[in-house]
């Protein structure tokens, strides 16, 4: 598949001066991450380390985890487009003939964090306790196996899927971590959502020589409860203490400083909803619960109920299982309904006023990606759940030579590893998002560099006096889980 994507380049490797530096600072370190921003060629500057240390005869295999959609395209692409690199051989381990590419000679093997507990073997078992009734999971790992595979070096491409230390893949991994002799982490968005996110990866690198072997110790050190009881908040001062105790373990390099990056413009467009649909939203905000056209739609907690907020916002609507048993609908098909198109009318406008300008459209629900393609057109391409990477590569190339005037994109499938700077630079949002990790990631995918234009153009296509205006002023302050989202649902209602 690698050869059928890339065609081999003969074009030499020649690294900005940013770039030499954060390969030394990879060969320094053997427990490091490289924080930089998209754009910044940190697979380029991993690669030119793995050669060097190969080189010196130090290195023998690596194991690189990476988003599955990166570790088709991404690092074979970069292989394939320098000579520097040609003579490292790179497998991914996944599909059906995972086992046989373990089996082969090379000197990267790319797997996706999902593949982990088929590599290491992993073994879950639940337990519940009997005092709190809590359920708890512990992992094992096959180690005898896992030692004669011979990985030597660990390099994580997108470092912060892991930084839930409960996850059982933060869990089988921890098992492993000794058995390197480096580990890397890479990454644009360490601490996108919180500080608390920083320890789990910090962890997975250096096993708690920078913030402490316990995720406890170090919550209890730096944070402090916060008034609803449901999350914590930063002391005042530890902003500054973390900072000095992880700046020897990583190197941060922002685009801006190294590159000539075009100017990000912002631009909200505001709809209204019509009257009938605002009742429905005022319900679901007010009472949680809402009448529509007969059928119950229920939200039992202030989370689900901002689910269905942001879904009316948005133009469309899911309804319950619990309905969808009383209409007797298919169990496989989830019904929903189309509420208002006000969302959509905004964006067709927008698509009308850039006169064939390619525009990157992101969506959240599949009800939205259905009513966007029936009204833009089915034949109008996306890239989200399903799509391939044979066939997200072709899209990409299809819109850096502006085949493309609109390409819709799910932020979870496309926010890393796809280049489409070539051409575009207008992005808009018709749903938004809470994450700020995820919103940062998706507009780099044209806010890169070897953009031509001076400006890229972000439009937020929000519903007035919603949670959309929330949602856009918590990503702006950075701030994303149960506190933002129960805060924010009760400014809104204020």
């Amino acid at each position: 598949m690698q050869q059928e994507l890339f065609k081999p380049s003969s074009t030499p490797w020649q690294p900005h001066a940013y770039q030499k530096k954060a390969v030394k600072f990879l060969l320094e370190h053997a427990a490091s991450a490289l924080f930089l921003d998209p754009g910044l060629g940190k697979t380029s500057i991993t690669l030119a380390a793995i050669k060097l240390l190969k080189q010196k005869k130090v290195l023998d295999k690596v194991l690189l985890i990476a988003p599955l959609r990166v570790c088709y395209s991404v690092w074979p692409r970069e292989v394939e487009k320098w000579t520097d690199f040609g003579q490292l051989k790179v497998v991914v381990l996944h599909g059906p003939d995972k086992e046989a590419k373990l089996k082969e000679d090379a000197d990267v093997y790319v797997i996706n964090p999902e593949g982990l507990d088929w590599l290491l073997q992993a073994k879950k078992t639940k337990k519940v306790s009997a005092k709190t009734g809590k359920v708890t999971t512990t992992v094992e790992v096959d180690l005898r196996r896992w030692k004669s595979l011979g990985f030597d070096t660990l390099v994580i491409d997108e470092l912060s899927k892991f930084k839930h230390t409960t996850t059982n893949r933060f869990k089988a991994l921890k098992l492993v971590l000794n058995t390197f002799r480096r580990r890397w982490g890479l990454t644009g968005s360490p601490a996108s959502n919180g500080l608390m996110d920083l320890f789990g990866q910090c962890y997975i690198l250096d096993q708690g020589r920078t913030l402490g072997p316990y995720i406890t110790h170090y919550r209890m050190k730096y944070f402090n409860p916060s008034h609803d009881g449901f999350s914590w908040v930063i002391r005042e001062g530890a902003e500054e203490e973390i900072y000095d105790r992880i700046r020897p373990l990583a190197l941060r390099m922002a685009a801006n400083d190294y590159l000539d990056m075009p100017a990000l413009i912002e631009n909200n467009i505001k709809v209204d909803l019509p009257s009938d649909v605002r009742r429905v939203y005022d319900q679901l905000e007010e009472d949680l619960i809402a009448k529509l056209n007969d059928k119950v739609v229920v939200a039992s907690t202030a989370a689900a109920a901002s689910i269905k907020c942001r879904q009316v916002a948005n133009g469309g609507l899911y309804l319950d299982p619990e309905v969808q048993a009383l209409v007797k609908l298919p169990k496989s098909k989830r019904e929903w309904v189309n509420l208002h198109h006000e969302k959509i009318d905004a964006l067709a406008d927008l698509i009308d006023e850039l006169q064939g300008s390619p525009l990157l459209v992101a969506y959240d629900f599949e009800h939205d990606l259905d009513r966007l393609r029936e009204r833009l057109g089915q034949d109008v391409p996306y890239i989200g759940g399903g799509v391939s990477a044979k066939r997200s590569a072709e899209l990409e190339r299809a819109w850096n030579q502006g085949s493309l005037p609109v390409l819709l994109g799910h932020p979870q499938a496309m926010g890393h590893g796809l280049n489409l700077q070539e051409v575009g630079h207008h992005v808009a949002w018709h749903s938004m998002t809470w994450d700020y990790e995820l919103y940062d990631q998706f507009i780099r995918r044209v806010l890169r560099q070897g953009n031509k234009s001076k400006k890229v153009f972000v439009h937020h296509i929000m519903a007035r006096g919603t949670i959309d205006e929330v949602m856009l002023s918590a990503l702006k302050s950075k701030r994303k889980g149960q506190n933002a989202l129960f805060e924010a649902l009760k400014n809104l209602r204020k």
